[in-house]
C-alpha cells in the first residue's frame, strides 16, 4: 500500500509540474486576470517539489551506497528545483534580464562565451588567486614554524598580522595595484595579504595543541625540537593547518576578483564583471559568477579531500557508527 501511495504521489507531482511548465511556456504575456493563477501555480510547484525532496530525504536506507546516492539526489533535486522556479518566475512575471536573467539565458551566454570565460579563468584563478594562495599560505606556514621555535616572536608578529588582516581589501587593493602594476602580480599580492593571517593563526594554534605529557614523552626519547616538530607537533597541527587552507580558498578567489575592480588588463573575472555591468550585459555577469562558484567549490572540495586523505586518523574524519 505504501509503494502504491508513493507512486501515485510521484505521478501527481510530475503531472502538476508538467502542466504548470506547459502553462507557463505557452503564455509568456499573461492577462491581468490570469497572473494571480500563475502566481498560485508557482507556489504549487514549489510546494510539490519541497514535499518530494523532503520525502526523498526521509527515506530510510540500510545500504551505505544507497545513503550516499540519496544525499546526492536530494542536493541535485533541490538545485534543479531552484533553477526551475527561477526560470518560471522570470518568464511569467516578465522580469527584465537586466535585473535577473533566466537560467536558460545564462546557460546560452555561458556556452557562447567559453573562450572569454577561459581567458578570464586563467588570468584570475590560475595566475592571481592560485599563485597568491601558494605564496600566502606557504609563507604563513614558515612564519608559524619560526614563531613556534622562538615564542617571543608571537608577541610581536601576531599583533602586526592581526592589524594587517583587519585592513579592508577595498583600501588595500588600489595601493597594491599601484605598487605591483595592473597585471596578475598585484592581484596575487592582494591574495597573499588576505590568506596570510588566517593560515598563520591556525598553524600557530595547531603547533601549540600538544599537551605537556606528549612533549615530556618526546624528551625522554632525547628528541630535539625539529624531531619533535616532525613526529609530534606537525601531525597534531594538521587539522588546524587544513582548516586555515580551507578558509584561504574562498578568501583567495574573492581577493583576486575584487582586486581586478581597481585596475586590470582587458581580461579577468573581476574586469569582465565590472565592464559587463556597465554594458548591462547581466547574462555575462552571471556566467562569470557561475564560473567563480564552480571554481570555488572545486577548490574547497579538493582541499577537503586532501585533508580527509592525510588526516584519516583524526577523530573528526572517522565514520560515525
Amino acid at each position: 500500500m505504501g509503494v502504491i501511495r508513493s507512486r501515485f504521489f510521484a505521478i501527481v507531482a510530475a503531472g502538476l509540474i508538467g502542466f504548470a511548465i506547459l502553462f507557463f511556456m505557452t503564455r509568456s504575456n499573461p492577462a491581468g486576470g490570469l497572473r494571480w493563477l500563475q502566481a498560485m501555480a508557482v507556489i504549487l510547484i514549489w510546494l510539490v517539489c519541497w514535499a518530494t525532496n523532503a520525502k526523498l530525504a526521509n527515506l530510510k536506507l540500510s545500504s551505505q551506497n544507497a545513503q550516499k546516492a540519496r544525499k546526492f539526489l536530494v542536493a541535485l533535486f533541490f538545485g534543479l528545483t531552484v533553477l526551475l522556479l527561477w526560470e518560471i518566475t522570470v518568464r511569467v512575471f516578465g522580469i527584465s534580464k537586466v535585473l535577473l536573467p533566466a537560467p536558460s539565458a545564462i546557460a546560452s551566454t555561458f556556452a557562447a562565451s567559453t573562450d572569454i570565460l577561459w581567458v578570464d579563468f586563467v588570468q584570475t584563478v590560475l595566475k592571481g588567486a592560485l599563485s597568491g594562495y601558494v605564496l600566502g599560505c606557504g609563507s604563513a606556514f614558515l612564519i608559524a614554524v619560526i614563531i613556534d621555535r622562538f615564542p617571543f616572536l608571537q608577541r610581536g608578529l601576531l599583533p602586526v598580522g592581526n592589524f594587517v588582516a583587519a585592513l579592508p581589501i577595498i583600501g588595500m587593493a588600489p595601493i597594491l595595484v599601484m605598487w605591483f602594476g595592473f597585471d596578475w602580480q598585484s592581484k596575487a599580492a592582494v591574495v597573499v595579504v588576505m590568506v596570510f593571517f588566517p593560515m598563520l593563526v591556525n598553524t600557530v594554534q595547531g603547533l601549540q595543541d600538544t599537551d605537556a605529557m606528549q612533549r615530556d614523552l618526546m624528551r625522554t626519547y632525547a628528541a630535539g625540537y625539529w624531531k619533535t616538530l616532525l613526529k609530534l607537533r606537525l601531525p597534531a597541527a594538521m587539522p588546524f593547518i587544513f582548516n586555515g587552507l580551507k578558509i584561504a580558498t574562498t578568501l583567495a578567489l574573492i581577493g583576486a576578483i575584487v582586486a581586478e575592480f581597481f585596475g586590470s588588463p582587458i581580461r579577468g573575472m573581476g574586469f569582465r564583471i565590472s565592464t559587463s555591468v556597465g554594458q548591462l550585459a547581466m547574462d555575462l555577469v552571471w556566467a562569470e559568477i557561475v564560473v567563480a562558484a564552480i571554481v570555488g567549490s572545486a577548490f574547497y572540495g579538493g582541499v577537503a579531500l586532501l585533508e580527509k586523505t592525510m588526516t584519516f586518523w583524526h577523530p573528526s574524519q572517522r565514520r560515525r557508527t
